[in-house]
């Protein structure tokens, strides 16, 4: 009788009452299993880092091509990036208080921040290749052919995690009304952006995470709690702390004098 008291506590302790779900430490499962994804993400991230920045130490040529134009869209993306952060703490807040409605607004204000982002990234890098950057040479320095292929991998992989995001929080704040709209834009683009623009690329990812939000939807319909709202912001906040250490790293330190 007292454990079933216990479990009882427990289960509306985290808002689920009559539906008991054992915690580790103390921690709600999902957020949990949110944790041990972010541990071993930030494996790949610390990597790609790392291999940035060995080229970096290890080639003296290393170029460093980012004037006042770019660091100043970089800075504009960072601040996109901050403001979604606050944003997302904002939703989790209201999501906490059972306001659904702004729950809502917050999390749609994060995904148009984030939004922003990727668009402004995907300009920096549109001007980048035109001016003959690839992922195999660059124009400032042909001794260091890496640098095109350690900066597209780990920008090209932020901007994908943020992508993630943003259709993430989307199926969170709007659920299976959500399809039609991500649809929507995956057509146009599809059928609008010219095949060798790089938002092109990025239209695969949106049709890839249509499919994957559909099947998750229609498998399993659910109304998102603020533990879920809660959870998801651990994932954004995430992926705004890893642009924390690329936008110095990559951005400040190879600004062009």
């Amino acid at each position: 009788m007292a454990d079933a008291t216990l479990q009882h506590d427990a289960a509306v302790g985290h808002g689920l009452a009559g539906a008991y779900e054992a915690p580790l430490f103390g921690a709600y499962s999902k957020k949990v299993g949110m944790w041990l994804f972010l541990a071993s993400d930030s494996l790949t991230f610390g990597a790609l880092l790392f291999a940035f920045s060995y080229n970096r130490i290890s080639n003296p040529a290393w170029p460093t091509p980012f004037a006042v134009e770019s660091i100043t869209n970089a800075t504009i993306m960072t601040a996109c990036l901050l403001s979604s952060s606050l944003t997302m703490v904002l939703g989790v807040l209201a999501a906490r208080r059972g306001d659904r409605a702004w729950t809502r607004n917050w999390l749609l204000g994060t995904m148009a921040f984030g939004t922003a982002f990727i668009v402004l990234h995907g300009l920096e890098w549109t001007h980048l290749i035109d001016k003959g950057m690839t992922p195999f040479a660059n124009p400032w320095a042909p001794s260091v052919p890496q640098f095109g292929g350690t900066f597209f991998t780990l920008t090209g992989m932020h901007m994908l995690h943020v992508t993630i995001g943003v259709i993430y929080l989307g199926v969170i704040a709007f659920r299976k009304w959500f399809l039609p709209v991500l649809a929507a834009i995956w057509i146009a683009g599809y059928f609008l952006i010219p095949a060798d623009n790089v938002f092109h690329y990025g239209i695969h990812a949106l049709g890839i995470g249509l499919i994957v939000s559909a099947i998750i939807l229609f498998l399993k319909p659910k109304v998102y709690d603020a533990h879920d709202v809660e959870v998801s912001g651990l994932y954004w906040h995430f992926v705004d702390l890893v642009w924390m250490f690329i936008f110095p790293l990559v951005y400040l330190m190879s600004t062009k004098i």
